[in-house]
């Protein structure tokens, strides 16, 4: 199927051009005039959309972020640090990219009306085909804002078009995304459509996309409708040790059965389609890609609820005391000493336990994983799965039913109706699966915590390395803080310390892992629009300060 999927995605591009020069379609060739006949034909053009959903790449954009740092220098780190400009190759693929498969979305559009099927499976296609290009279409204003809106296919002559303001896009998505949940099942599919889209993908991304764009009584409104369809549920194996992280090993795969919390995913096959993340997250002999940051670390809150500068819980000595009496998603997050993992040594070291980490490595000798901040992943790292090059057959998580709980309590508070009882069901909902001291209003008010900020801090800790904390950041207008350095661990706390003594550190000992960052708010909250884009279309104009 995958191998049809991307066969039908080079197929789609060519019978979706313009075949008005020919009088007659060739009778050995597939074009719109012979394409679009008959219920094969039509299930493989939607098939062949969902190759534009973002797999692994969604957790690299994590890299944009201040949650974990990319240890050399690539382009999503440069979009982080500031360090970027129009001409960069990853600003013009990610508009190339996600314009194919709104393209691709446009033609199925235009002709899926021609199959000889039942209108009920050409409607419920057409449904899925407009929540794939509603999530192109979403990151497209993420990154950009004003950007062309194309809903039909193109010809040559009509590929110059301006840029549409945001709001109206904005208010198309939603309205054709509520047109996709009315002709999409509500059950979560399984068997042989496993991983398509359903009425909870559509009113799941219209409440993102609204709560995104502040329209928070559609967001309300939305996620509302996904809580009360009774169909999705928090993965749960029965230990609030496990459930978390379980979620992001071969257990919480779709296919597995057991996980009704996922929404949409990029699902991965076994010797089909299969990607690195897990080798990349814990790579034994080099350095680890993604470096948890000790702003993500200092913002998991205590186990009693209040953060570490709050609590009397926190008193860190050793680097084995900053994971004592956290919010259980910390260790189910990121590493922690006596924990299994496959960053492993060789065990060539007298008394060493390679399957055990123990202490952060600072310096290169392809004998284990190598950190720039002292910290390591354990989400989304497979052990088995380290070991191997891509062999990694974890599903990719890009909306989970734990984000509209999140959505629904975020877009509460903005419209100033939000009770404990709404955090009951929904924040507290997400704490309990992992046995996390339940968040109170009252208790907040006592400590003289900020609930808005307090929503904010559970959606990073909730989210984390699921490509999303870049857009928070953005819309909730604190970007700046992409401009500071990337911090780590502190050297003091460290058994080993002289193996990180000739590194940088700040005045308190902290690593500096990342330094040279800026973030410019006249310009930095809106992509450029990419180079190539602007040589090709004059209509196009270049957003503010590039």
């Amino acid at each position: 199927m995958i191998k049809k999927i991307f066969f039908l995605t080079f197929i789609f591009l060519c019978v979706s051009c313009n075949d008005d020069f020919l009088e007659r379609p060739p009778q050995d060739q597939l074009t719109n005039a012979n394409f679009w006949e008959n219920e094969e034909q039509l299930i493989l053009a939607a098939n062949a959309l969902y190759a534009n959903v973002k797999a692994k790449n969604t957790v690299d954009m994590e890299n944009m972020g201040d949650n974990t740092l990319w240890p050399s220098s690539t382009q999503y780190q440069q979009i982080g640090s500031g360090n970027y400009g129009p001409d960069q190759n990853t600003i013009n693929t990610e508009w190339t990219t996600q314009y194919r498969g709104v393209r691709q979305a446009n033609a199925f559009l235009e002709n899926y009306h021609k199959a000889n099927v039942s209108s009920e499976l050409a409607e419920r296609l057409a449904g899925e085909v407009r929540v794939v290009r509603a999530l192109m279409y979403s990151y497209l204003i993420n990154f950009w804002g004003d950007v062309p809106l194309v809903t039909q296919t193109l010809t040559i002559d009509e590929l110059m078009v301006g840029r549409t303001p945001k709001e109206q896009i904005v208010d198309f998505l939603l309205e054709d995304l509520e047109v996709a949940a009315e002709a999409l099942p509500t059950e979560i599919p399984t068997g042989e459509n496993l991983g398509r889209m359903n009425r909870g993908a559509a009113l799941a991304l219209k409440a993102r996309i609204a709560l995104y764009n502040e329209r928070y009584d559609i967001a309300e409104d939305a996620a509302r409708r996904v809580m009360e369809m009774g169909v999705y549920e928090l993965f749960d194996i029965g230990n609030p040790n496990e459930n978390y992280n379980a979620l992001f090993t071969d257990r919480g795969k779709l296919a597995a059965g057991d996980n009704r919390e996922t929404i949409i995913a990029r699902l991965a096959l076994s010797d089909v389609a299969m990607h690195n993340l897990s080798r990349e997250i814990q790579v034994p002999d080099q350095v680890i890609r993604w470096n948890p940051t000790k702003s993500l670390i200092d913002d998991y809150l205590m186990i009693d609820g209040l953060p570490i500068d709050k609590s009397p819980l926190y008193h860190v000595n050793f680097y084995e005391d900053v994971f004592e009496n956290r919010d259980p998603r910390m260790t189910q997050t990121i590493l922690e000493p006596g924990s299994t993992w496959g960053g492993r040594y060789d065990g060539r070291v007298e008394n060493d336990n390679p399957s055990i980490f123990e202490v952060p490595k600072f310096q290169s000798d392809r004998r284990g994983a190598v950190t720039l901040t002292g910290y390591y992943f354990t989400k989304y790292a497979d052990v088995d799965a380290v070991a191997t090059y891509n062999r990694d057959d974890n599903d990719i998580h890009l909306l989970r039913y734990a984000e509209v709980l999140l959505t629904y309590a975020e877009a509460k508070f903005e419209q100033g109706t939000l009770s404990q009882e709404d955090i009951d069901n929904s924040i507290n909902l997400l704490r309990a699966r992992v046995g996390m001291t339940p968040m109170s209003i009252r208790a907040l008010e006592q400590n003289g915590l900020n609930l808005g900020e307090e929503i904010h801090r559970e959606r990073r800790i909730e989210l984390a390395l699921e490509g999303q904390r870049y857009f928070d950041l953005k819309r909730w207008k604190i970007a700046e803080v992409l401009g500071n350095d990337v911090k780590g661990t502190n050297i003091h706390w460290l058994p080993n310390a002289e193996a990180a003594a000739n590194l940088r550190t700040d005045s308190e000992g902290f690593l500096i892992a990342h330094t040279g960052r800026t973030f410019d708010p006249e310009r930095h909250y809106l992509w450029p629009i990419p180079l190539p884009q602007l040589e090709r279309n004059p209509d196009l104009v270049q957003n503010p300060g590039w």
